[in-house]
């Protein structure tokens, strides 16, 4: 099981409200929030192993540098140095750091990559991984990695915990009518505010399915806008001419990197140590964790 881990902290902060608090005022409520989710995906889908993947750097200037929207919509603010920082809730930012010693207390161990994003991550480890792979997230670009052949799936959480959606191959597909493998080719052409990709100007998800349909994939389309005996309108022709810059750059934003060179770490869910033990019982009570963490520590020693 592979955790997109700020895609589930975010809604857990969204989900739950501010006023759980520590004794001290803090607040916990994405902590306890996401301890919820956590022990929830353990009972329900019971891994074997477990990677919190880490957003290291969540804008990588290589992908800004060819798609300068990329994300530009969600910068707080620019570093020109280092990672620009994204807009975060106030009471949000100090529960990262807490979430991390708390991921870490509990043997889960947290994998990021220098100037990649956590999508990079999952899609290293769920291309060289030798067991069925869960991915948990809220977000449709780890579709292209959905594989009913190698037991790839998504756990989908945009509808919420409550509602949690299976994603194969065949839901894609009825989805969006286009294979996981061109579900990438299909952003690229529909575009994706969430992301600050542009798109296709006039191309929407009906005219982009339809396009893969009959060509197959992006690399086609283009080929096709360029040969006037083609079986293309003349007007959607004019749209894939007119953005051939974009369309040459945007799938090496859009498409998840699948060979980071990340090292390998022991992702097997272990019972949980006397001396982690120790560490918890003092994270749960500096910050309130309570039954949260219980039911994580429950779940994480039922799997084990």
């Amino acid at each position: 099981m592979l955790l997109d881990t700020a895609s589930l902290y975010f809604r857990a902060f969204h989900g739950l409200p501010d006023t759980i608090r520590a004794p001290d005022g803090s607040p916990v409520n994405a902590i306890r929030g996401l301890l919820d989710m956590l022990a929830r995906l353990v009972t329900d889908f019971e891994p074997t192993e477990l990677v919190a993947c880490w957003d290291d750097n969540w804008r990588p200037r290589w992908r800004v540098a060819l798609v300068p929207e990329y994300k530009a919509h969600r910068v707080a603010k620019l570093v020109p140095s280092g990672n620009d920082v994204e807009q975060t809730p106030d009471l949000l930012l100090p529960q990262i750091k807490i979430i991390r010693e708390v991921l870490g207390a509990l043997g889960i161990p947290i994998v990021g990559a220098q100037d990649y994003e956590a999508d990079d991550v999952i899609g290293t480890l769920a291309a060289r991984s030798r067991l069925p792979v869960d991915i948990v997230t809220g977000d449709r670009d780890l579709f292209q990695l959905v594989n009913d052949t190698s037991g790839v799936r998504v756990i989908y959480t945009a509808r919420g915990m409550s509602k949690l959606e299976l994603v194969t191959d065949a839901v894609v597909v009825s989805k969006y009518g286009v294979a996981p493998s061109q579900y990438a080719d299909f952003a690229v052409l529909r575009g994706d505010p969430s992301d600050g990709l542009p798109g296709v100007p006039g191309v929407g998800e009906k005219t982009a399915a339809a396009l893969l349909s009959q060509f197959g994939d992006l690399a086609r389309i283009i080929e096709a806008s360029q040969e006037p005996a083609t079986a293309l309108s003349a007007s959607v022709r004019k749209k894939i001419t007119a953005s051939a810059a974009y369309l040459q750059v945007a799938p090496h934003v859009v498409a998840v990197a699948r060979d980071l060179d990340l090292e390998d770490v022991d992702a097997r869910i272990q019972t949980v140590s006397a001396e982690r033990r120790k560490e918890l019982e003092s994270l749960s009570g500096k910050w309130g964790l309570g039954g949260s963490l219980e039911r994580a520590v429950r779940a994480l020693g039922s799997a084990a």
